[in-house]
């Protein structure tokens, strides 16, 4: 590339770029070699020479209103490299904020290329355009989405009240480009900001099909959380939703994660509002209560044992307490609210939303993860809370959302959760016991041709049951009573440990893991066992886009 040359390349249809991943990255030069020496106007605006610049311009009378011989402007290279101070003086010495490239793209367009947020308020504060168009249809919002600068669409929108969705020649917002690059945050922050995803484009592509073609799982998961499900259900131009689309690219693990959830959707449809979504509970509450009552007529009182022993008898009644405890806890962990963050939905016909004017910067919870934000509820959430898409609402300190308690498990009932656990494991282990004992000291007269497992299946049937049955449970309940303390005495929940390598602030030096919130075994647990959660409030290490107080 020959000096003075530039190579911006902003991708145009993606229609003809589905098989060819090279231009995912756009080579973005500014000049190619730097070493070379600076001999004009356009160099020096380029690599922020001042000095330079106000030779060419005071003592050498160069023009600062023309393009050089490729059409670009001076102006152009200031604010792609993000020079606020020699954009400003560009600007006072005859740059035409305004002036457009042989592409229609003006410094603006050259501004959310690298997401220069300095250098755009320079221009828009002295009268550049928001919604100039280049010779696509492209505005700033899109170029921004197309590079994945969430951080300077924010601002062009909070600040200047800029139009995210506007639409490009081929019917494209800022949402399709953002869904079709695979850019998570970009994708977050739209929907946070209300925009519109059933928008279908000139082939009847919504941002959903975009994202399916790219194969983007998580693009995808927050489309399809976030929407209202209809988008599962539209076709493009060639008859494919987006499952369809999905596995024709061969993208099979989305395409039955789609497919799925269409098939949720018709489910919900037709059943959640006539039996409601209640999960697994109802089961394990029938479960605890066979196995009580198997316990009392099959263990303790069965007419073919001989009557029970003192010590096994005190054993049995401290388990038959225990268990009607655990479903006392069980009812607790069920209705108690697990930690949901009011959600701030915009009702209709209540006017203009109100988060449309959120200035992100000076929010008191925002860490600057674009994660807390909920396109769902229209929040920005704590840092450790996620949406949890079965109770449809944000949840603190998120565990995990458990179908056996048809609840989430979240800051406020995880002591709760993990109190049920610990008493359900010690009921089904004295049952277990005590059962055991009564089969393995019974009297037996066996026929010389009879096994003692076919004499104890036979004659005592409903007790080899009840010992089944519990044996089954309680392995389930031992592994998770076992991992739920495990990760209270570490402090990170079961949704850190799933999804670790997505939380930035799980990342330690060099990308490894390292949880922020581990203040040692001993401090974790007290501050659990006293006030039912931990403090997101002090951090043990601060990480290298954090601060030590997460405020």
């Amino acid at each position: 590339m020959a000096t003075g040359d530039v190579e911006i390349e902003i991708v145009s249809d993606p229609k003809h770029q589905q098989n060819d991943t090279s231009n995912a990255n756009p080579d973005i030069n500014a000049r190619s070699d730097q070493s070379n020496v600076i001999s004009d106007v356009y160099g020096a605006a380029a690599y922020g020479d001042f000095e330079k610049l106000r030779v060419f311009v005071e003592k050498d009378g160069s023009s600062l209103s023309k393009p050089d011989g490729n059409g670009y402007y001076a102006l152009q290279w200031a604010a792609l490299n993000n020079f606020p101070g020699i954009a400003q003086y560009i600007i006072e010495n005859g740059g035409d904020v305004n002036s457009a490239d042989l592409g229609g793209q003006t410094a603006l367009h050259w501004a959310a290329v690298r997401g220069a947020t300095p250098v755009t308020d320079i221009l828009l504060q002295n009268g550049a355009h928001p919604e100039a168009a280049d010779s696509h249809g492209y505005r700033a919002v899109h170029v921004a989405a197309q590079y994945g600068q969430t951080t300077f669409l924010n601002h062009i929108i909070s600040k200047y009240g800029v139009d995210f969705d506007a639409l490009d020649n081929d019917g494209r917002s800022t949402l399709h480009w953002a869904a079709y690059k695979g850019y998570t945050d970009t994708v977050r922050l739209l929907l946070f900001r209300d925009a519109y995803q059933g928008r279908q484009d000139s082939h009847g592509c919504t941002p959903l099909h975009w994202a399916a073609i790219r194969g983007h799982l998580e693009v995808c998961t927050i489309l399809v959380h976030a929407g209202t499900k209809k988008e599962l259900f539209v076709k493009d131009t060639s008859g494919l939703t987006p499952a369809q689309l999905a596995a024709d690219k061969g993208h099979r693990h989305l395409a039955n994660i789609l497919t799925n959830a269409l098939k949720e959707s018709w489910e919900v449809k037709y059943f959640a509002g006539r039996f409601g979504i209640v999960g697994y509970a109802p089961i394990l509450l029938m479960l605890l209560v066979l196995l009580i009552l198997l316990f009392i007529s099959k263990i303790i009182f069965a007419p073919n044992f001989t009557k029970i022993g003192a010590v096994a008898g005190f054993w049995s009644w401290v388990g038959i307490s225990l268990a009607f405890a655990s479903i006392y806890m069980f009812y607790i962990c069920s209705r108690k609210d697990p930690g949901f963050i009011q959600s701030n939905i915009r009702r209709p016909n209540d006017g203009k939303d109100p988060l449309l004017e959120t200035d992100l910067n000076n929010s008191s919870v925002w860490t600057g993860n674009w994660s807390q934000l909920c396109p769902t509820c229209k929040i920005i959430r704590p840092i450790r809370s996620k949406h949890c898409p079965t109770c449809k609402h944000c949840v603190e300190q998120f565990d995990h959302h458990c179908p056996w308690i048809s609840n989430c498990v979240g800051k406020r009932n995880k002591r709760d959760f993990f109190v049920f656990l610990c008493m359900g494991t010690t009921t089904l282990l004295i049952g277990a016991a005590v059962g055991i004992h009564r089969v393995w000291t019974e009297p037996v007269v066996l026929d010389p041709t009879e096994k003692w497992i076919h004499y104890m299946v036979t004659r005592h049937t409903g007790a080899v049951f009840f010992i089944s049955l519990d044996f089954f449970m309680l392995t389930g309940a031992l592994i998770l009573t076992v991992a739920q303390a495990s990760q209270v005495a570490r402090n990170i929940t079961t949704n850190e440990m799933a999804n670790s390598r997505r939380y930035e602030y799980l990342q330690g030096p060099e990308g490894r893991f390292r949880n922020p919130y581990n203040h040692g075994c001993r401090k974790n647990c007290t501050d659990f066992w006293l006030h039912g959660h931990t403090t997101d409030d002090e951090i043990a290490w601060p990480s290298l886009n954090q601060t030590v107080r997460l405020q």
